[in-house]
């Protein structure tokens, strides 16, 4: 059986990419990475589909036997994605889906090497805007933040492999290009072991 590609998404919000994500995962060999976290179960999720849930003496645990391939903290709660979860959907050929920030991503290249990076770009930062504006959602100072984190985002393309432009919400497209870059990276030399013809 052929392993499987850790895909690894980031962008910024208001990009799509859980639009994406979720056109990815309807085909039959990708998987979504199931997070671990402390913060507690809300109505309607369900541990081990939504979340892996977790205290955080466990937690900790995990991170201190290098469970966590990533891990972060954010408003008093552990986030991260579990290592053995990760391996054993690669071993068995499937493509894991990741969805994470920059921070994280780059954490996850320094552990696993092979992991593909690949970033969901809007168009233009004034495309972005008008998107985060059509939401509706938020106030102006929501907005403001979202679009300062986008630039500083953006400003680390170069240290993914792959960037594709999720241009007037094509997210059947966008997946599809997604797909390319899988399909073309599991033919690549280096992904492959190439027995050399002997020569008489």
């Amino acid at each position: 059986m052929n392993k499987g590609l850790l895909i690894v998404i980031s962008g910024p919000a208001g990009v799509g990419k859980g639009t994406v994500i979720k056109k990815l995962l309807e085909k039959e060999d990708y998987v979504y990475s199931v997070s671990v976290t402390t913060r507690k179960p809300r109505p309607g999720e369900a541990d081990g589909v939504s979340y892996y849930f977790v205290g955080k003496e466990e937690f900790q645990k995990k991170i201190n036997t290098g469970e966590m391939l990533e891990y972060a903290e954010y408003v008093g709660n552990f986030y991260g994605t579990p290592r053995s979860f990760v391996t054993r959907m690669l071993d068995q050929g499937k493509n894991v889906v990741l969805e994470i920030d920059t921070a994280g991503a780059l954490q996850i290249k320094r552990q696993m090497p092979d992991a593909l990076l690949v970033f969901i770009s809007p168009p233009s930062m004034e495309d972005l805007e008008q998107r985060l504006r059509g939401r509706g959602t938020e106030d102006e100072a929501s907005i403001e933040k979202r679009l300062d984190a986008a630039k500083k985002e953006l400003a680390l393309i170069s240290k993914y492999d792959y960037v594709v432009i999720n241009d007037d919400n094509e997210w059947e497209k966008t997946a599809n290009e997604i797909e390319s870059i899988v399909s073309a990276e599991k033919h690549s030399v280096k992904r492959r072991t190439i027995t050399k013809p002997e020569l008489k």
